[in-house]
């Protein structure tokens, strides 16, 4: 099961409130890291805001589980774990845990489509049948613009994450779907558009999804564990993940994968693992030229097409992300029925949060948004406090 990627305005409240504590009180107080498995370096000991975690402890369930990191400025203020990564093994999580980031996967596949449009392998006013092949009639129209801002009309999925379909069944199985709006006409997340996208990527590069994220964007941006099965996981390093029970569903490699990463009703749109250090990586290089010039990035983090979502007045499309308002802040989140994650990067600015759960709901009693709410509150009042005593 998968969960919307657009969750209520109070996340965003959240990390926005994350942020701008993080840039106002850092005291860097070190915690001890656990060693690291191979393939990782000795991990970089977890950096703690004692006035964020202040909240956090007060505010989160004592049995919850994640890690969060907020950055402003060039500068990490906070970045460490809480509760346990793995619970059977008493290994906690941390800054250097590695998580399924799920459908926050769809940034990365947007910026490899506009790193295609600068080296000239493509155009988002294309069709996607230049790429995929022979479509029917009432998707000849749909061009990679559509794809990218959920405005295809193509449906949500063809079925399960992790049913072992290949990429041309999957193309097939798009060319066949019914449509659920004509193409260019109405929002509706499509998790199926970003899989298309991913067959677009490979088919105008010439080389697989994951190698060309790997060489185009994971080693400029100084991003070494991130990917599918590219990076030398140590297993211990990857967190489990636990259903609203708190039984363990395993770790993300124990879902039914392909040999070279998740079947196509996934891959492009979900299930890409990182940590919360190449998050911020990732972060750094979108502020400045790494990834792409300015005009790809202003492309890229305009506000394209309304969501029309109830409770979201205002909130728009990007290209792989959401679009606040007022267009100052870019995010997207990602769930399913065991985790929930959502990472916000400052289109004007330089500030970050990425905030992460290896179980998002538990038992019916608290999910994300439930947790947000106390937060909000403290901070707004934590900042209130603070901008009286300068």
């Amino acid at each position: 099961m998968r969960l919307p990627a657009f969750r209520a305005p109070v996340v965003l409240a959240l990390v926005s409130a994350l942020a701008l504590a993080a840039c106002s009180n850092s005291s860097g107080t070190p915690e001890a890291a656990r060693s690291a498995g191979p393939g990782f370096p000795s991990p970089t000991p977890d950096l703690t805001d004692d006035s964020i975690q202040a909240v956090l402890n007060k505010a989160l369930p004592r049995d919850g589980s994640g890690t969060m990191i907020a950055a402003h400025g060039g500068k990490v203020t906070h970045c460490a774990g809480y509760g346990m990564a793995d619970r059977a093994h008493r290994i906690s999580a941390n800054c250097d845990t590695v998580y399924d980031i799920m459908s926050m996967t769809k940034s990365f596949t947007a910026v490899a489509i506009m790193k295609l449009q600068m080296a000239g392998k493509l155009r988002v006013s294309d069709t996607i049948s230049k790429f995929v092949g022979p479509v029917t009639a009432d998707k000849r129209n749909i061009t990679i613009h559509q794809l990218l801002t959920h405005t295809s009309g193509l449906p949500e999925a063809l079925g399960d994450d992790y049913d072992p379909i290949s990429r041309q069944e999957m193309i097939d199985g798009a060319a066949k779907s019914k449509l659920i709006a004509p193409p260019g006409t109405k929002f509706a997340y499509s998790n199926l558009g970003y899989s298309l996208l991913a067959a677009v990527i490979e088919n105008a590069s010439g080389t697989d999804y994951e190698h060309f994220l790997a060489k185009q964007i994971f080693a400029p941006a100084g991003m070494k564990h991130t990917g599918y099965v590219l990076p030398r996981w140590g297993t211990e390093r990857i967190a489990v993940e636990y259903d609203e029970q708190g039984v363990s569903q395993g770790r993300p490699l124990d879902h039914r994968w392909a040999t070279d990463g998740p079947y196509w009703n996934l891959r492009g749109n979900g299930g890409l693992l990182s940590t919360a250090r190449d998050m911020y990586r990732f972060h750094r290089a979108l502020t400045g030229d790494t990834l792409l010039d300015r005009d790809a990035q202003a492309m890229m983090f305009k506000a394209h097409a309304p969501t029309g979502l109830p409770g979201y007045d205002g909130y728009a499309t990007g290209y792989g992300w959401g679009i606040m308002p007022d267009g100052s802040l870019a995010t997207h989140s990602g769930g399913n029925g065991w985790s929930y994650g959502v990472n916000v990067h400052a289109v004007r600015g330089d500030l970050m949060v990425f905030w992460i759960s290896n179980q998002a709901v538990q038992d019916g009693k608290w999910d994300l948004q439930e947790v947000a709410r106390p937060l909000v509150l403290k901070l707004i009042k934590q900042l209130q406090a603070g901008s009286a005593g300068q």
